[in-house]
């Protein structure tokens, strides 16, 4: 099939790389015409196993291409996604103005019926916005005499569906490609069977394409995301609970994660979660419900327990060394807001090490991937942050370490080396990812979330 994918952040350039995997003709289209010309050059502005050498694989072959010019790749296309940004607006919705300037685009410039395809993460009632707002564009080039009537008529015949994602930063491609659901919100049957067809390849295992009304599949993403983000905060408030009786909540965790209606997924305690993805969501939710006059109880406390749980880990340091903290130097390990991804969107490190540095503390720290994106963005104006080349590094004559994103390389770390390079053996593990009885036997003073004393 021949596809174009608008946008070519994480979503659209991973969307549009797994169907030209498949052998779709697939265009991806920004208007930012540094990030194209990168793209055409091997170099991928995001950070996901294995994107890279997909990316470089389908542009070599021909089925993925690349460019600016929106009239070229609509010309060449059959069905149009739209995946840029909707970030979160000043009152908690989700801002559709690159959506709808997507809109307007595609009315401008479409000379054949084609299937637009929302797949950026949007509002109940957006693809009825969009298709008013490619409507009216069709209806100026009337008046226009850029195209005829009988054009326009043909015109109209394009058809607007709902495609949400689902997925995970750090294992995209794998979600991509055996994805446990693909949902479709189509009102026209013929537009449901196409979409039906194209997801095909990725589902012939095992049934997962699920169709239903657009409206419910534009709901489907914000409940997916709520749903776990719940998940997480519960927990956290749990360990929180723990640790106030006296309880240890990596053992209530095991305890309630072997009901299977419960299950292990999403109820590790740690230092609360970020990403693009939960925290908009969440909050984006909530202010649907209340326009349409739904408190949203759980919705809304999700979030607060989230904004909570990300001072848990500097308030356990502070309570250890005092509010002053001016001649403390502190190891991070992680930045990220989770392994596998280069990602600092509302990462819990931004605020933990905001916490510590307010009160003069000194940063070490050492992230495999987002150290970059610390610099240069999330934590640029931040003076008191040192960046080393590797995790023992960071050490070196600190106070006390914390570990905050959980990658694989600090799983095992050498213990011994920490406690030669660090002044005083103290870990703050923001993950509980370390054995407790076997840190203490090694004489490290260790602190957990979720863990009484």
């Amino acid at each position: 099939m021949k596809l174009s994918i608008i946008g070519t952040g994480y979503v659209g350039l991973v969307t549009g790389t797994c169907f030209a995997e498949m052998g779709n003709s697939v265009i991806c289209v920004d208007i930012d015409k540094n990030k194209i010309e990168k793209l055409k050059n091997g170099i991928i502005p995001i950070y996901e196993p294995g994107l890279s050498e997909m990316v470089e694989r389908n542009y070599q072959k021909g089925t993925l291409n690349f460019t600016t010019d929106i009239k070229e790749a609509l010309e060449k296309s059959d069905i149009v996604f739209i995946a840029v940004g909707t970030p979160q607006g000043e009152d908690g919705s989700a801002d559709l103005q690159y959506v709808l300037a997507v809109a307007k685009d595609i009315g401008r410039h479409m000379n054949h019926p084609v299937i637009v395809v929302d797949k950026s993460t949007v509002p109940v009632g957006t693809a009825d916005k969009v298709r008013e707002t490619i409507k009216k564009e069709l209806d100026k080039r009337v008046e226009n005499k850029e195209i005829t009537p009988g054009e326009y008529e043909d015109l109209l015949q394009f058809d607007v569906v709902s495609n949400p994602e689902f997925l995970k930063e750090g294992d995209a491609i794998a979600d991509f490609m055996k994805p446990d659901r693909v949902v479709i919100g189509a009102d026209n049957h013929k537009s449901m069977g196409v979409l039906k067809e194209l997801y095909a390849p990725f589902t012939r295992n095992h049934e997962r394409f699920i169709g239903m009304d657009i409206k419910s599949a534009e709901m489907t993403k914000y409940a997916a995301n709520a749903m776990l983000a719940t998940k997480i905060s519960f927990m956290n408030e749990i360990a929180r609970i723990c640790e106030a009786v006296g309880a240890d909540v990596n053992k209530v965790r095991v305890g309630i994660g072997s009901d299977s209606r419960i299950g292990y997924s999403f109820i590790y305690p740690g230092c609360g979660y970020g990403g693009s993805c939960f925290p908009k969501d969440v909050k984006a939710l909530e202010k649907i419900a209340l326009d349409n006059g739904v408190k949203p109880k759980i919705i809304r406390a999700v979030e607060e327990v989230n904004k909570e749980q990300k001072l848990i880990l500097s308030q356990k340091v502070i309570n250890r060394f005092g509010e002053d903290l001016s001649d403390k130097v502190f190891a991070v390990w992680g930045l990220s807001f989770k392994p596998e991804t280069d990602d600092m969107r509302e990462a819990p490190s931004i605020t933990i090490i905001n916490e510590l540095t307010k009160r003069g503390a000194k940063i070490k720290a050492y992230d495999p991937k987002a150290m970059e994106e610390a610099k240069n963005f999330y934590l640029k104006d931040n003076k008191n942050i040192e960046y080393t080349e590797n995790k023992y590094d960071t050490l070196n004559k600190a106070d006390a370490m914390l570990l905050i994103t959980e990658w694989k390389e600090f799983r095992s770390p050498d213990f011994y080396e920490i406690k030669k390079r660090l002044k005083n053996p103290i870990i703050f593990d923001g993950r509980n990812q370390y054995n407790k009885d076997k840190l203490e036997e090694l004489g490290f003073e260790y602190h957990q979330i979720g863990v009484g004393s």
